[in-house]
């Protein structure tokens, strides 16, 4: 007989049946311990009700492989992700979920599970499947969409059965590919759906530690991934041995290029207004990713006196760029710009310093002599900041972490220590390479005595680190700003008059596709310096902050943009 209940968590009557014959909510996905009763195909057929079908997972007699989707290769990836964020000391309620249930979220508005399918639509790749209500089908085994229980890494729920299309299609496509729908996938429509990408999968991991606000920006996520503390890179070899990864799976999960912040971001964008997810929690002055918050973290990275966030905090006040309406994301609202956390701090940073120094290659260093005279008279108190001697600590530190960094970009080797091969023809041939390339690295080895590689440095949120106790003077964090502020109407305010714009007038992003111009022979050295070190805290191109940075102070200095500057310094395009 029919089940009308109403569902105790939404109050929808839409039941779907599982395998097991218990009763689930299509809305909110939750299962009752109500039964079915009777099985009546031809009284299924009738209703509303349908079945979550797990598919036949045919096992493969010649090399004890199974078949296995696109899809599952995806939520795999992402279920290494998440534990990789965990062991870093993010919240287990992003794997368990929020990120389970964004995951969710997506296969049903992709209409690859949790869905209904019209009946008689033609095979494509994740997208269009036979209609199924069978009941009868293999038993229940752990799925993958229960990211922290699983303990099966190949079976995927959906609400059709894969196995009556994919046996027309299961023999030509294992031919050129590992997965069933390996080829079909990628003759699918890019655009279509949001189709899922290895840089789409740091994309909701990053939706996930911006939902539950963690101490975490994007350009620390794509560093400890270049880092190799989370995986991304070659992470197919994770893949149990069942997933056979051959042929055109290589071109969906084998990455051969580092992250990029733009399109990870972007796709996170897309993403959350794909999924139609509610305005996200609101970014409050307690949060790591407000921008004081933030701008006292890389203050601090940049080895800048701590002073500086007084000056921070007043320019984040001044311009209403703390606000909550401001920094949180709400999804699919194209009426205000979407905030990028780290470079929004970088940017506020970088103002401050030409507010107070003009970094212009003449004031700063005007400024750094009379801070080195009055130290060498000043017995009293902390040292005065000294913008000369800081370029020089940051330059010679800066030269050699940059170094470091290129030296082992060049080094890394794509090729994953599990070999791969494209077809069942070359699976031999590969192997028996391979096996040779690794005997010949470890003879050679062993006669020019190579070293072998350290132990990958545990993870950290500051690349450059600098301790008061040093003896040598390096650090800067307690110098004083007093040698270049002057007090006015119980006021500090900088000695330094004069200001210029990076930029008169922005572009339009939608065309130029940035919102200012950046070239490095247009600015000066030293604001050109300070946006290196920037770029190299957030692994960034200078020309992210530039932009923020013109966008900053065009809302500092709104009322002025429209008069003739009082003073000759110039507007810079």
């Amino acid at each position: 007989r029919d089940f009308n209940e109403r569902c105790a968590q939404c109050s929808e009557v839409n039941w779907g049946l599982t395998d097991g014959g218990r009763f689930y909510c299509r809305s909110c996905h939750n299962v009752t311990e109500r039964t079915r009763e009777v099985v009546n195909a031809d009284f299924i057929s009738n209703t509303r009700i349908q079945t979550i079908s797990k598919g036949l997972r045919k096992q493969e007699k010649t090399d004890g492989g199974c078949e296995w989707y696109v899809c599952e290769g995806f939520q795999l990836v992402l279920k290494k992700q998440a534990e990789a964020l965990e062991a870093l000391g993010v919240c287990p309620q992003m794997k368990d979920e929020i990120l389970c249930n964004f995951w969710r979220c997506y296969l049903q508005k992709s209409k690859q599970a949790y869905c209904n399918r019209p009946a008689g639509e033609t095979v494509k790749a994740l997208s269009v499947c036979d209609s199924s209500t069978d009941v009868d089908s293999e038993p229940e085994r752990p799925s993958l969409l229960h990211l922290s229980l699983s303990e099966s890494e190949g079976d995927l729920q959906t609400d059709c059965s894969f196995a009556s299309s994919t046996s027309r299609v299961s023999e030509s496509t294992s031919v050129c590919s590992g997965s069933v729908d390996g080829s079909l996938y990628l003759m699918k429509n890019q655009r279509e759906k949001l189709r899922m990408t290895m840089p789409m999968t740091l994309s909701f991991c990053y939706m996930a530690l911006l939902w539950l606000r963690e101490p975490m920006t994007l350009s620390d996520l794509l560093r400890f991934v270049v880092e190799g503390h989370i995986p991304y890179l070659n992470v197919f070899q994770h893949f149990p041995e069942k997933m056979k990864l051959c042929g055109l799976d290589l071109k969906i999960f084998c990455v051969e290029s580092w992250p990029v912040y733009e399109e990870v971001y972007n796709k996170m964008l897309e993403l959350a207004a794909f999924l139609d997810l509610p305005r996200f929690p609101d970014i409050t002055d307690s949060c790591f990713l407000h921008p004081d918050m933030l701008c006292m973290k890389y203050l601090m990275e940049a080895n800048l006196p701590d002073e500086l966030h007084n000056w921070t905090c007043r320019v984040v006040k001044k311009i209403c760029i703390g606000e909550a309406d401001f920094l949180t994301l709400v999804p699919g609202n194209k009426s205000t710009r979407n905030v990028k956390y780290d470079v929004l701090a970088a940017a506020v940073i970088v103002v401050v310093l030409k507010l107070l120094f003009l970094l212009d290659d003449h004031y700063e260093w005007l400024l750094s002599d009379f801070a080195e005279e009055s130290n060498k008279n000043n017995k009293e108190g902390g040292p005065y900041f000294e913008f000369k001697k800081w370029y020089k600590v940051i330059k010679c530190s800066l030269d050699v972490e940059q170094k470091k960094l290129d030296e082992e970009r060049a080094k890394y080797l794509w090729r994953c220590e599990k070999p791969l091969f494209y077809s069942a023809k070359k699976k031999s041939k590969v192997l028996k390479r391979r096996q040779m390339v690794v005997n010949l690295q470890n003879q050679f080895g062993k006669l020019s005595g190579s070293v072998q590689p350290a132990e990958k440095p545990k993870p950290s949120s500051f690349q450059l680190s600098w301790s008061e106790e040093n003896t040598d003077g390096s650090c800067f964090h307690g110098h004083s700003l007093k040698g270049i502020l002057q007090e006015k109407c119980g006021l500090l305010t900088a000695m330094n008059p004069a200001y210029w714009l990076c930029t008169v007038k922005l572009c339009t992003e939608k065309l130029c596709g940035h919102l200012a111009h950046y070239r490095e022979v247009d600015f000066p050295q030293s604001y050109h310096f300070v946006l290196r070190l920037f770029s190299f805290i957030l692994r960034i191109q200078p020309s992210y902050i530039h932009d923020e940075v013109c966008v900053i102070e065009h809302k500092l200095f709104n009322k002025k943009l429209c008069k003739k500057s009082k003073y000759n310094t110039g507007l810079r395009k």
